[in-house]
């Protein structure tokens, strides 16, 4: 089935995972609207990597825990490249600590940008969606957000209640041709794992049974198959993609 031509809107595509979708999406000639927060040159580079297979797109730079950036965010994408049909939140941030030692303010940015950012994101894009009739949502989680993990309440509580939120909207707009679901990766190789001492890596691949990180290129695949029109009666799922981390 040929696929029409979307707007997208990718959350924290300057890098990563998000890099990784929209490289994908652009093979199939979707405009794509690359949200950044702190990495100008990154996103550039993505937009003139999408340019080069074909498509276009915009950057926009805004922070996704700020309710008013989300806002003029949406408005630029709108007044550029039309309405937003296909919405990725991928944006988050980590700000690991034991419970005993974290600072309510880093409980606080977590949770404002991972789990509020999604909030604001799907709730300006959610109206033209229900309008046309059509629209996919797809939430970038992690699978600490399933099982936890030591030094990360705060960062598995925002993936945790992304998974009931995304549940919550599925609900909400099944019946309009709107499909709401979640990717819970594991360990996946880009810059916040690169930092990861060699010690804290070993002990990590101990617990996945591929025993390798992922790649971006592992995650955006499926990524791209709940935007498409065969993974209509696919909502409110959590896929996994963790090389058998959560079994």
């Amino acid at each position: 089935m040929e696929e029409l031509s979307r707007i997208v809107l990718i959350t924290g595509a300057s890098r990563g995972i998000g890099r990784s979708i929209a490289l994908r999406l652009a093979k199939s000639g979707h405009k794509i609207a690359i949200n950044y927060n702190s990495h100008e040159e990154d996103a550039n580079n993505v937009l003139n990597e999408i340019r080069n297979l074909g498509s276009d797109g915009i950057i926009i730079k805004a922070d996704v825990s700020k309710l008013d950036e989300v806002k003029n965010m949406i408005n630029e994408v709108e007044e550029k490249l039309g309405s937003i049909e296909i919405l990725y939140n991928n944006a988050g941030i980590i700000s690991d600590s034991l419970l005993m030692r974290m600072k309510p303010e880093d409980f606080d940015k977590v949770v404002d940008t991972n789990l509020k950012g999604t909030f604001y994101c799907t709730k300006l894009c959610i109206n033209n969606m229900i309008k046309k009739r059509w629209g996919r949502i797809i939430n970038i989680s992690s699978v600490v957000g399933l099982r936890g993990n030591i030094g990360q309440s705060n960062y598995s509580a925002s993936k945790a209640g992304i998974h009931s939120f995304t549940k919550s909207v599925a609900k909400e707009v099944a019946t309009r041709n709107i499909t709401a679901n979640v990717i819970a990766p594991g360990y996946v190789s880009t810059a916040t794992t690169d930092v990861l001492s060699e010690k804290v890596k070993k002990e990590v691949m101990s617990w996945i049974p591929m025993q390798r990180f992922g790649e971006p290129e592992e995650i955006s695949p499926i990524a791209a198959f709940l935007s498409r029109e065969e993974a209509r009666y696919i909502t409110g799922e959590i896929i996994r993609v963790d090389g058998g981390m959560a079994i």
